[in-house]
This record gives C-alpha cells, structure tokens and sequence, in this order.
C-alpha cells in the first residue's frame, strides 16, 4: 500500500488489529453468503503476535462439505478485500474432526494458536 510522499514511495503495512478486523468482517460476510461454513480463523504470525512487513495471513475454514479436492477447495473464495495476502486451508467438518482425533503436529499447533473470527449459530 505505498503513499506517495514527494519523489518517493513509502509503504504502510496494515497492523495486527487492521488485519484482524478485515478477516473477522471478510469471514462474517463469507459466513453469511455460505451456509456451509462452520468456522473460520487465522493462524501463523498474525496469530501468534509475530507477523511483519511482508507477512501474509494464513486462514483456515471449515465447511460442512466439499467435492472439490483439498488443494482446490479455496480457488473459488475471493480473500482480495483482506489488506495483505493471504491463503487458505480449507477443511470439511469431517476431515477435521478426524485431524482432531489424530493429533499430528500441525493439527495442535492450528489447536494451539488459531485465532477463531467466525462461527455459524446454531438454529434449534
């Protein structure tokens, strides 16, 4: 995001709260288009604190179901209105309760740090 400043270009890089904001009204707008949508959150450095100039925001989403095959799940989902690039692991809810049962690494590391900015309510 440069702003001019004379002859030159200075950038300012969106902080932890910007990008924190613009996920949870993204993933908001996202959960209210898309009633598959279970949960959505974000993790790695915006997450844990340590992000910087250049960091991109890693988001995770949980959906009811998908025939897409994992790698292309997240093609069809535009992430432009976040302030930084970003990318996305996209996971049906039976797929992630199984990485929940099998407990890997990543799968506890994403326990540990995900940031949770939406979550469908429940109708009765």
């Amino acid at each position: 995001m440069p702003v001019r400043s004379l002859n030159s270009s200075v950038f300012k890089w969106p902080d932890a709260q910007e990008v924190d904001q613009a996920v949870r009204a993204w993933a908001s707008e996202v959960g209210r288009r898309n009633r598959k949508v279970v949960r959505i959150g974000y993790f790695g450095s915006y997450a844990r604190g340590d992000w910087g100039v250049g960091s991109d925001l890693d988001i995770i989403a949980v959906v009811e179901d998908s025939d897409a095959a994992f790698e292309r799940r997240s093609l069809a989902w535009d992430l432009t209105p976040l302030p930084v690039q970003a990318e996305m692991l996209m996971y049906t809810k039976d797929e992630w309760e199984k990485l929940q049962v099998e407990g890997a690494r990543f799968v506890r590391t994403l326990q540990h740090e995900t940031i949770w900015v939406y979550e469908r309510e429940l109708t009765s």
